[in-house]
């Protein structure tokens, strides 16, 4: 990876069109890129939220799933997770799956910066004690999934606005016993099937 970190540009069919550094491509009129988020669970069924660093130029402060990141140029969709989790929060992944492969959203802060993003959707578990990256994250909170669930459907917890997309679309996609279907990886935007 280079010493600039780059996020993927896609045109509206999700396919590459190229490179930007992710430290400039958020303001405005920021183009259509590449990201993930995952959602973390432990053992019992309870979900990681992270409160996202006071000093993030995009949302700061705010609670929202357990993490979010861009799979570098080149980099596959899972490999970047599993980086981003061990970078961002301390911890190995087990058990991940692809949950929501076409999720799009955009949303706009009060100062007019923008996100649009295609940004897959993947559950896991962890069984490791979480040590969060300062730099990322101000806070972390273990929610039972359906507490959580139930807050943010209901608008009495808030959430940053692509976790509220996201739990509502998780819901929708929640299997027997707490699990979560799986989604076939052929619907990811064709820039994310490396």
């Amino acid at each position: 990876m280079s010493a600039v970190e780059e996020v993927v540009l896609l045109d509206e069919s999700g396919r590459a069109v190229g490179t930007a550094p992710k430290a400039g491509v958020h303001h405005g009129s920021t183009p259509l890129h590449l990201a993930f988020s995952c959602y973390v669970f432990d053992g019992a069924g309870s979900l990681l939220l992270t409160r996202r660093a006071l000093h993030k130029p995009t949302w700061p402060g705010v609670w929202t799933n357990s993490f979010c990141g861009h799979p570098a140029p080149g980099e596959s969709l899972v490999e970047a997770v599993r980086r981003r989790a061990g970078q961002e929060l301390g911890v190995t992944l087990d058990g991940l799956e692809l949950v929501l492969p076409a999720f799009r959203y955009q949303a706009e802060m009060a100062d007019g910066t923008r996100e649009n993003e295609m940004c897959p959707v993947f559950v896991a578990r962890t069984r490791d004690e979480v040590h969060a990256e300062a730099e990322e994250v101000a806070d972390t909170a273990w929610v039972p999934w359906e507490t959580l669930a139930a807050d943010v459907t209901n608008g009495v917890r808030d959430v940053s606005p692509w976790c509220v997309q996201q739990v509502r679309d998780l819901l929708a996609a929640q299997g027997p016993a707490g699990s979560f279907l799986a989604a076939d990886p052929a619907l990811l935007p064709p820039a994310a099937r490396l």
